[in-house]
């Protein structure tokens, strides 16, 4: 069925095939004039529609290889070589199909996101009655914000929601990478395109279809489909050359031996399949390697960058850094245990929308400790929050608010990046809780990683305050930090960074402007529509910074291969020429060897399918380290 598919998808093949069988058949009865002129008929339409469809791409401003096996045709055809001519017709339609089979194989994992997109939505009828199980199926993209939605076992998750139930797993691995069900609470996000795990669940929509994370990805991958491979630029560089080199050695091989056959024989030899085909393939096979890992690349033209890539620039909250403060330590005042401060706090903390409740309630989780709910609670805006907690009255927010509120107060020492959330239980000061926005554990791991693989300055550019990012810079290992810049300021020194090209690695709205200015933006942990996603050239789905040196080392590891399999195949195509050139490979014979050196240039260039070899992979692929680890081709 699939063969059958190619074939009918590529009809010249056919026809070809049919064509070459008569005219076999007609010099076997001794037509060989009618052979000819069937065989002449065929090339001679093939030769005008590549040559309309060769002026067509320069026009486009590409410089076609096409004019060898143009100049192949016509050359055999004027021997009296016209079998020969017959067999290149079939290389050159072959190649095409050659193509799409390698090509399909190399998106295969780029492509899956976009055959699981899904298509309806069981929206109940009622959105506050979350106990009933009456649905009604309705397109994806008439979800509106707030409807709730059931998803059976198994489904795929169809928009971005809310949690309602207590727990679920969803398996988030065409998402994010990561192979293992990722357990979610109540109340949290649920990511558009995970997969239920074996209970259904229901989720409120938090955004619509358009808006959601993987709707957002597909625009990506669709993106990545339609971009020119940048190896087409690298393959043109080769075709003058390359053109060029052929004719003169078949125009040589001719003056030689005065015999115009030995032209013919020497140029379907030269038929340059490795440039328009391999190279490509190699291309789209490193784009699927890097989504098959949680990294969606905007295009082919990012993985020649990403290979080049000389100065890596780095943002620091969200991106060097977690961008949640988490909690260091509890300095309580005596008469209060810490854990006793902690749970306290954490219970009131309970009703904030603070940046730093989330990390209170956080760490008294993790350390087993149970919160209690309040029936009086308040949120003062800018200063704190006020509970009844267990017939306490306790207070959590600045020190001013609780100096007003509490007898003893005093602020308590900070270093650098830390800030602090001052408690008081029944008008007296309990302690404080001192939080910092700490480096990610990946972090320094993958700073050394760049410098020990050829990138050669790394760069904190934030707006942070400089003792602060000099702290986390000197805690991962980057020396150069600029510090208090605007958006506006970031994209200039980005501008000035040498050498070129750079990498600018950054999180939320206000690095879009670098991102975007960059030669390569990367934006972490997209989620949704955000502007950083929309501005950068790479999006790592995964909130971590272990991507960053494995989108490196993949853009290397295809560069690598696309190159050789470039040089493979011109390696080989000179080589025959040069012997083709004493006339001991008749034209037929050269026809059908150089689509050996086609096949063998393409399944080559899939190589890039595979893991990075280990001196361009990062330190996640080794085991003693923390971290986990088209073009136009016409042939």
């Amino acid at each position: 069925m699939r063969l059958t598919r190619i074939l009918w998808a590529h009809p010249i093949i056919v026809v070809t095939v049919l064509v070459l069988v008569g005219v076999l058949v007609m010099d076997g009865v001794r037509r060989t004039s009618v052979a000819r002129w069937a065989a002449v008929i065929w090339v001679s339409l093939v030769v005008a529609w590549t040559v309309a469809r060769m002026i067509r791409d320069v026009l486009r401003g590409r410089v076609g290889l096409d004019i060898l096996a143009v100049v192949a045709m016509v050359a055999t055809l004027a021997v009296d070589e016209y079998i020969a001519a017959l067999i290149i017709v079939l290389m050159l339609s072959g190649g095409e199909a050659l193509e799409d089979v390698a090509a399909h194989r190399a998106k295969r994992d780029l492509t899956a996101l976009l055959d699981r997109s899904p298509r309806i939505a069981h929206v109940l009828p009622h959105p506050h009655d979350t106990t009933s199980d009456v649905v009604v199926d309705s397109p994806v993209e008439d979800v509106a914000i707030g409807d709730v939605i059931l998803v059976r076992p198994s489904e795929v998750v169809p928009v971005d929601g809310r949690l309602l139930v207590e727990a679920a797993a969803f398996d988030e691995s065409s998402l994010t990478g990561e192979s293992m069900p990722v357990t979610r609470r109540n109340g949290e996000e649920v990511l558009s395109g995970s997969i239920n795990g074996e209970r259904a669940v229901r989720i409120r929509a938090l955004r619509r279809s358009a808006d959601s994370q993987f709707q957002q990805i597909v625009a990506l991958v669709h993106a990545a489909e339609k971009s020119r491979a940048p190896v087409v630029r690298v393959a043109d560089r080769f075709a003058v050359p390359f053109t060029a080199g052929s004719l003169v050695l078949a125009a040589a091989a001719w003056a030689l031996s005065g015999q115009p056959t030995r032209f013919a024989e020497v140029l379907v030899l030269a038929t340059p399949c490795p440039l328009l085909i391999a190279a490509p393939v190699a291309f789209l096979a490193g784009l699927s390697r890097a989504a098959k890992g949680g990294v969606i690349m905007k295009g082919g033209a990012v993985l020649e960058q990403l290979a080049r890539v000389r100065v890596a620039a780095f943002d620091k909250t969200g991106t060097l850094t977690r961008g949640i403060p988490t909690l260091a330590e509890v300095r309580p005042e005596p008469g209060f245990s810490a854990d006793h401060v902690l749970r306290l706090a954490a219970s009131a903390e309970q009703y904030s929308s603070h940046a730093l409740a989330a990390g209170v309630r956080a760490a008294a989780l993790e350390r087993g400790l149970m919160l209690a709910r309040s029936e009086d609670a308040r949120e003062i805006a800018t200063n704190g929050v006020t509970a009844w907690i267990e017939n306490h009255s306790v207070t959590v927010g600045k020190p001013a608010y609780i100096a007003a509120l509490a007898s003893g107060m005093r602020r308590t020492p900070l270093a650098p990046g830390q800030a602090a959330a001052y408690v008081a239980v029944d008008g007296r000061f309990a302690g404080s809780l001192i939080l910092a926005d700490a480096p990610r554990p990946e972090s320094s791991q993958v700073i050394a990683w760049l410098r020990e693989h050829g990138v050669e300055r790394i760069v904190m550019l934030t707006g942070d305050a400089r003792p602060t990012a000099e702290s986390i810079g000197r805690a991962i290992g980057i020396s150069e930090v600029q510090s208090e810049l605007l958006p506006g300021e970031k994209v200039h020194f980005a501008s000035q960074l040498r050498p070129r090209p750079v990498m600018m690695v950054g999180d939320g709205v206000n690095d879009a402007p670098v991102l975007a200015a960059a030669d390569v933006g990367v934006a972490m942990g997209a989620k949704g529509a955000t502007a950083a996603g929309d501005a950068a050239d790479v999006v790592i789905l995964v909130d971590s910074l272990r991507p960053v040196a494995d989108a490196l080392a993949i853009g290397r590891h295809t560069l690598q291969v696309a190159l050789t399999a470039i040089w493979i195949g011109i390696g080989l195509s000179i080589g025959l020429m040069l012997v083709a050139m004493t006339g001991i490979i008749p034209a037929v014979t050269g026809a059908l060897i150089q689509e050996l050196v086609d096949l063998a240039t393409i399944l080559y260039a899939l190589r890039a399918l595979g893991r990075p070899d280990l001196e361009h992979r990062p330190l996640a692929a080794r085991p003693e380290a923390l971290l986990p680890s088209t073009g136009g081709g016409r042939c």
